[in-house]
């Protein structure tokens, strides 16, 4: 079924007018939208509240009527998660380190951060730059098509750069998210 962006969104459109169920969800979440947009204004604590339990609501309904499909998602995910520590994509690793790159770029140019996080961020990314220059030279030097998954992960030195690379990028995840989580606390309790 090949559907250009218009015929998409006619399909789309259509759907929203075939029933009154999707009419109605259609006008809470339009609802929903234009409460939030208006309290952007007025700030009241009371509507994000709500707006927090609805979406908890929401989350919560799916959880409840759809028991069977969330447990497969959630095992689907936790397979995905394994197979990508135990055989990495050179396609997710391309695009780690495109993210890395940016992070990099915000990290020289923010004046946000303080010394201590800037010199951590350094050091992770030069490491995760060298790592990932070794796996290019390696796969270069070798002849090996970075598409081809088996015969990359017959290299265990290959096989090692990305796993540890990934590995240092989640550890410097959690530093970061503990770190903020640090930040905001202190200035919360320090006033």
């Amino acid at each position: 079924m090949n559907l250009s962006l218009l015929g998409k969104l006619g399909v789309i459109f259509k759907y929203i007018f075939s029933s009154f169920l999707s009419i109605e969800m259609f006008v809470i979440s339009l609802l929903l939208f234009v409460i939030l947009i208006y309290n952007l204004k007025k700030n009241n604590r009371m509507v994000q509240i709500i707006a927090i339990g609805v979406y908890l609501g929401f989350v919560l309904g799916i959880f409840i009527s759809y028991t069977t499909y969330v447990k497969s998602s959630f095992d689907s995910f936790v397979k995905w998660i394994m197979n990508y520590i135990y055989f990495p994509s050179t396609i997710v690793y391309f695009f780690i380190m495109v993210f890395v790159t940016i992070l990099m770029l915000y990290t020289l140019f923010s004046k946000k951060l303080k010394i201590f996080k800037k010199i951590v961020n350094y050091s992770i990314f030069s490491i995760l730059y060298f790592f990932f220059m070794s796996f290019l030279s390696l796969c270069a030097y070798n002849s090996y098509d970075l598409l081809e998954i088996t015969t990359l992960y017959e290299n265990e030195t290959i096989l090692s750069l990305v796993q540890i690379s990934n590995l240092l990028l989640f550890i410097w995840l959690i530093f970061t998210g503990f770190y903020h989580l640090y930040g905001f606390y202190k200035k919360k309790f320090d006033k």
